[in-house]
């Protein structure tokens, strides 16, 4: 049950429309699933007004599905990130709507069929190389299932610093701005000195050997002389696009 849900109930409670034994009899649903290899937390959603994410590497397949499936049948979406073909190819058989996001390696799901309504972006995504993308992705699709409008803006690194200047109209419209990079990993700051929203730095592994598997953009995020930089852990794009959701969804309630 989720926020929205539970207004629902009480408001059916004070017209009328549901008995208080009924409300009772809702509410007392345990919280969490146990299930045999996995611990699912229902509350999440009424907590955090979003459903727990299915992390599914290091999951087997049967465990992705089983827990995907326990998921759509108390939440209105479904997210899971990292997925591989085999677990994502059996989700489609359980779940026919499950779309796969194959760049972005996750799987998502809403309760309605259809798309929700397009809005203006609030959002815009960037990365510096196009094989940043498959964190960038991660971002965007977790954006977008928080209902949050999202703009990407890809290959504009500062190796070309023209083609970033190029769209910066664009990048100064938005109320948050995720920025993925690799390599030297100094596109956030250089993004951060030229807007007035915050910016979501993504460290890539992407990059040669001194990089350090995203080690070395990590720091230089860390150490940004822009303020308004806040950093996320190495290809953590979910966390970016959770977090950038939730900045965009708390500026349109205010």
């Amino acid at each position: 049950m989720n926020e929205s849900a539970l207004r629902q109930l009480l408001a059916a409670v004070a017209e009328g429309q549901s008995t208080v034994d009924d409300a009772v009899a809702a509410l007392k649903t345990l919280p969490y699933e146990s299930l045999p290899d996995v611990t699912i937390d229902h509350h999440r959603a009424l907590r955090c007004d979003f459903p727990e994410v299915i992390y599914a590497e290091g999951k087997t397949v049967d465990q992705v599905v089983n827990i995907f499936t326990r998921l759509t049948e108390n939440h209105d979406r479904v997210l899971a990130t990292r997925v591989n073909e085999a677990q994502a190819v059996a989700v489609a058989k359980s779940i026919p709507n499950a779309e796969h996001h194959v760049v972005g390696r996750c799987i998502s799901w809403r309760r309605s069929p259809s798309k929700p309504p397009e809005r203006e972006p609030t959002i815009c995504a960037i990365c510096a190389g196009t094989t940043d993308l498959p964190v960038l992705e991660e971002a965007r699709i977790t954006a977008e299932l928080i209902d949050q409008g999202v703009q990407t803006i890809v290959d504009v690194g500062v190796a070309g610093l023209h083609r970033l200047l190029g769209r910066l109209e664009e990048i100064q419209r938005a109320k948050v701005v995720i920025v993925a990079a690799g390599m030297d990993g100094a596109l956030p700051s250089v993004v951060g000195g030229l807007v007035s929203a915050p910016v979501i730095a993504v460290p890539t592994s992407v990059g040669y050997g001194a990089s350090f598997n995203g080690i070395a953009p990590l720091l230089t995020m860390l150490n940004a002389c822009a303020p308004g930089v806040s950093v996320v852990n190495i290809d953590n794009g979910f966390a970016a696009g959770y977090l950038a959701g939730m900045i965009a969804r708390m500026a349109k309630e205010k």
